[in-house]
């Protein structure tokens, strides 16, 4: 799937502040339902604008949120600004900077990896996760080697890959698939708040640990795949046995979502409408032999808040 300009949803930009930080982020949509979704490593929140797309012409507010060091959010070169528990706090900045008590987070690798940490930090402000391509305890020998090449090349190399990223900015953006063009992203960035992402995310813990894991009880969907040593399936099928309500959907290969994303917007979709269903909340009941299991309770529903001046239309943060 590539980015169809053709919208009829509403998107609107803006940005906010969090820890001194200048923070951007993309919505599309509007309404009671809304979907925090973050990028991978050092990768735009625009990789995900098809799926916003999608899923907001289907009801949802889709809220694509650039991480700090990552698009248009602020880039410092300071690596201790760079952890997973501070972009989770991050991610809780923006849900108050929106009026938004509760949302579905999720994200790619290294959101998926930030949505557990707000798991961690903030249980009561999760509807629900969707945790697509997750990096736990299996892909450790494979992430080091992968990045550390990397990692001197932004740092000790900062001079050469200076001058590699000012060719990439030279490259058009609409001459090359969305896909594509948010790789090339990694290239474009000046490499050293770059280089500071990477040395931050590494000597940091990577995701809550496995009994900490075990005690988030929000609805959630992992997505993963298999011949990824980055992002492999037994982290994806470890995660959803040790999630009390998680579910696993294979996706045929890192690929599908980014070009073929047709079915697993499908399963996103049926989740989201699970987790926003009139009257309806997920309770834990784990199943036999590893998987999870969700029973369905009737609850009563929140009225929707009304729309304040500069706040977006959702469900309100208590006061």
């Amino acid at each position: 799937m590539t980015h169809d300009s053709r919208v009829t949803h509403e998107v609107r930009q803006g940005t906010f502040s969090s820890r001194g930080q200048r923070f951007a982020y993309t919505i599309h949509g509007s309404g009671s339902r809304p979907l925090v979704y973050l990028p991978g490593l050092l990768l735009p929140a625009r990789m995900n604008t098809p799926l916003a797309e999608h899923l907001a012409e289907r009801g949802n507010m889709v809220i694509l949120l650039d991480p700090l060091g990552q698009g248009g959010s602020s880039r410092p070169r300071e690596a201790w600004r760079y952890s997973m528990s501070q972009f989770a706090m991050d991610v809780a900045a923006l849900l108050d900077h929106l009026d938004i008590e509760r949302a579905v987070v999720g994200g790619t690798s290294m959101g998926a990896n930030i949505t557990l940490e707000l798991a961690a930090l903030a249980p009561h402000r999760l509807r629900g996760m969707v945790l697509e391509m997750p990096v736990l305890d299996n892909a450790l020998v494979a992430t080091v080697s992968a990045f550390t090449p990397l990692l001197v090349a932004m740092t000790t190399g900062e001079p050469l890959m200076g001058a590699l990223s000012r060719l990439a900015r030279l490259v058009p953006s609409k001459l090359i698939p969305l896909p594509l063009d948010a790789l090339l992203d990694t290239v474009r960035q000046d490499p050293g708040p770059s280089g500071a992402l990477l040395t931050g995310t590494f000597f940091g813990r990577t995701a809550p640990p496995r009994d900490q894991r075990q005690t988030f009880t929000a609805p959630s969907l992992v997505i993963g795949h298999h011949r990824d040593p980055i992002h492999p399936f037994s982290d994806a099928g470890m995660l959803s046995r040790e999630l009390p309500n998680g579910r696993l959907v294979e996706a045929s290969s890192i690929l599908e979502m980014r070009f073929h994303p047709g079915r697993l917007l499908g399963e996103i979709e049926r989740f989201l409408d699970q987790v926003w269903g009139p009257g309806e909340r997920l309770v834990g009941a784990r199943g036999p032999g590893g998987g999870a299991r969700a029973a369905v309770r009737r609850a009563r529903g929140r009225p929707v808040a009304s729309t304040r001046r500069g706040a977006v239309p959702g469900p309100r943060r208590p006061r």
